[in-house]
């Protein structure tokens, strides 16, 4: 039965993993969440006020720097985390009781000549050793186009890129929200300066599949194993 039991309960996890392991949807260019926002074509009437100048216009010895609704600004990649841990457990317990032997009218009692008295002993002995160490480095460059201007003036943009090799396609992908104080006069703006940021970078092909577990890998190695 016990058996039985087993084979009952791997088969319904296995069952269960492969219902809620279906295959995620695989990333594709031209993504329409990542597309950039273009400004309106139309710019808004003059209105004659007497100046030479009229519209949005930066100031003689200003940079043009990103602002506006469909301008371009190129975030530098310069993520680097770094993690550790370990911990380390020792338990352990002894028990010891001792049962003398009863007494009846002052005379120890006994069962066919054996003696009632027992003793027990009893311990338990846990240790434990855990280390993890982790350590991700993300450096490069990638163009974004603001899709929104904040009322406070901060710029949430948005973008992709994409890198087409032999067995294979590579991506990055970044949103997130920039202050227009910490773009530089190249329109250039450090990851570490981006709120919000949600950065993304993987592949697809046969070279990324092969690094990827398949979901009964993943049963065996996951939380619904039992072993």
């Amino acid at each position: 039965m016990g058996i039985i039991k087993l084979v009952v309960t791997v088969a319904l996890g296995l069952v269960l993993t492969a219902c809620a392991a279906q295959p995620q949807p695989r990333p594709m260019p031209d993504d329409p969440f990542y597309a950039p926002a273009y400004p309106e074509e139309i710019a808004p009437p003059a209105v004659p006020n007497g100046s030479l100048f009229n519209g949005q216009v930066n100031g003689l010895y200003s940079d043009i720097r990103a602002r506006s609704l469909g301008d371009i600004i190129t975030v530098v990649l310069q993520e680097s985390t770094s993690a550790s841990k370990s911990s380390s457990t020792d338990l352990s317990r002894n028990t010891n009781v001792n049962l003398p032997t009863p007494q009846v009218l002052g005379r120890d009692l006994s069962f066919r000549g054996y003696s009632l008295s027992a003793d027990l002993n009893g311990g338990t002995n846990f240790s434990g050793d855990a280390q993890a160490d982790q350590r991700n480095q993300l450096t490069g460059e990638i163009t974004v186009t603001v899709i929104r201007v904040l009322p406070n003036g901060n710029l949430i943009v948005r973008g992709e890129k994409w890198l087409t090799l032999n067995n294979g396609q590579e991506y990055v992908r970044l949103t997130g929200i920039i202050r227009p104080q910490d773009v530089s006069s190249g329109n250039m703006v450090a990851s570490t300066r981006v709120a919000n940021a949600r950065i993304e970078y993987s592949g697809t092909g046969s070279l990324a599949d092969t690094q990827r577990q398949g979901w009964l890998t993943r049963f065996f190695n996951g939380p619904l194993w039992p072993l």
